[in-house]
């Protein structure tokens, strides 16, 4: 087993160390794209079910739109298609064909079948959307429109990490048409407290909800929220974004509809998504340097049974009743897993499971078969517990509860120990030379003056939060008056 790097050592080569051990993801042949791996997919799946379950409770229903758009579809939103520009992959041809180079056979685009219109492969699906949405959509007895996507997009990144920031990922994006005003901002703001709810409860991650400020809009929004979590070395990670689109992409497709008293009016729409960047978050809330930490909420198996044997007799005395401690676990938490593999010690079998995360270890050797107890062993604070077997599905239950528990209460002290109310440009820039964290500071308003700070400092605007309350200052960098104090950090 290749050692982990310490966090205090080096914290990026930490992050990658950990997805490796835990077996997450790798790299791709394609530059800045990933292979997610079974245990990094499974996350993802169990992510899928919380919010699909919770996207169907609100209304929503599933749909699937193409991966290509029509180039000219971007150019109907000039906000969409400036924000968009540097990041979309193009397809030019639609087909290959092999010719000989220096005596070797390769391929290159056909020249006879270059498209009549190039094609992008979506970073987003707005465009297409709204086009289908066009033809959908007639009446006021239409709306609402309530649609979610499972999908991947493309944004041609050019600093890519792994879960964090990559050419492809996988998301979920949500496109709602409302025949009034109200009704959008209603259902944006409600997608955004969907995504508090995932962050903090099942996810353990505490987060800050707010507003972006008009240089951080969504390209195309009218208004867009943000939740923004805080990972361990201090950095905020934003981590979901709800968008209030107004009638822009309503007006570039021409999708009206004509309301009860018979006028005609464009519909009012919202967009809304998260994506397996949460596993990146979910790493930098809770890993240790041990490996991946799981919030047993999203880990699809959160136990498992290392039976510890020393001759034939011991190994079948101990496996028969792993099985039947397996079949009493299933109805409370799902399949367990039993690592009977006999070609490694109890000891690496123990120090892989930590690497993997994996939330309960159950230890069984013949001494507990004969007291008729276990020792239970939980991955987020490395404590034993001897067990009765009798209590052992209340037991693991009660220990995974309190896991998820935890993890929310320690990210969340964390949190409040590393954010700071600051006054003055001396206090700021101390803060982001050194430790960094969250700052709770006036700001004037202006994009100069923000772009500014971040030219000068790395630290952006997260966000204007929510529960902010109005407050006579001044700015914290050029002395404007301010009314209100957003949030800032260092971000990935």
């Amino acid at each position: 087993m290749a050692d982990i790097t310490k966090r205090s050592v080096d914290y990026s080569r930490w992050y990658l160390d950990v997805i490796q051990a835990a077996e997450l993801a790798e790299n791709s042949p394609v530059r800045g794209c990933m292979v997610i791996r079974p245990n990094g997919y499974s996350i993802w799946e169990m992510m899928q079910r919380w919010l699909d379950d919770r996207f169907k409770e609100l209304g929503h229903v599933n749909a699937y739109f193409p991966l290509l758009i029509p180039k000219s579809f971007l150019a109907k939103e000039a906000q969409h298609v400036e924000g968009f520009a540097k990041e979309c992959a193009i397809v030019t041809h639609s087909r290959l064909k092999t010719v000989e180079v220096d005596g070797k056979i390769t391929v290159v685009p056909d020249p006879a079948s270059k498209l009549e219109e190039e094609l992008i492969i979506r970073p987003t699906s707005e465009t297409v959307i709204w086009d289908t949405y066009r033809k959908w959509i007639q009446s006021y007895r239409d709306l609402p429109v309530l649609i979610n996507q499972w999908a991947n997009v493309m944004r041609w990144e050019m600093r890519t990490r792994l879960f964090l920031r990559t050419a492809e990922f996988l998301w979920q994006e949500g496109h709602t048409a409302h025949a009034t005003a109200e009704e959008a901002r209603e259902e944006t703001l409600k997608m955004l407290e969907c995504y508090r709810w995932f962050a903090e409860d099942i996810l353990a991650m505490p987060v800050v909800c707010g507003a972006k400020t008009p240089r951080e809009r969504f390209a195309g929004a009218v208004e867009t929220f943000s939740i923004e979590g805080m990972m361990q070395d201090n950095k905020a990670l934003q981590a979901g974004t709800s968008h209030d689109l107004g009638q822009n992409f309503a007006k570039a497709f021409e999708v009206k509809y004509q309301t009860s008293e018979g006028t005609e009016e464009f519909v009012w729409a919202t967009s809304w998504g998260v994506s397996t960047r949460l596993i990146g978050a979910l790493i930098m809330s809770h890993s240790d340097d041990a490996g991946l930490v799981i919030p047993p909420k999203v880990a699809q198996r959160k136990a498992v049974i290392v039976p510890i044997w020393r001759d034939d007799e011991g190994r079948d005395l101990v496996l028969a009743k792993a099985k039947e401690l397996q079949e009493m676990l299933k109805p409370a938490i799902g399949f367990v897993q039993i690592d009977d593999r006999d070609n490694m010690r109890p000891g690496w079998k123990y120090a892989e499971w930590e690497r993997k995360g994996m939330p309960i270890r159950i230890e069984l050797g013949p001494r507990d078969v004969a007291n008729d107890a276990c020792v239970l062993a939980t991955r987020h604070d490395g404590q034993k517990h001897q067990t009765p077997l009798s209590d052992l599905v209340s037991a693991v239950t009660g220990h995974l509860d309190r896991m998820q528990t935890e993890l929310y209460e320690a990210a969340l002290k964390r949190r409040a120990e590393n954010t700071h109310r600051l006054e003055t440009w001396e206090e700021f820039t101390a803060l982001y030379e050194g430790p960094g964290g969250f700052a709770h500071c006036h700001h004037c308003g202006d994009t100069a003056c923000e772009e500014a700070i971040q030219t000068e400092t790395k630290v952006t605007i997260r966000n204007i939060p929510l529960d902010a309350e109005a407050e006579d200052g001044q700015c914290i960098r050029c002395g404007k008056p301010s009314s209100k104090r957003v949030l800032f950090a260092q971000a990935y």
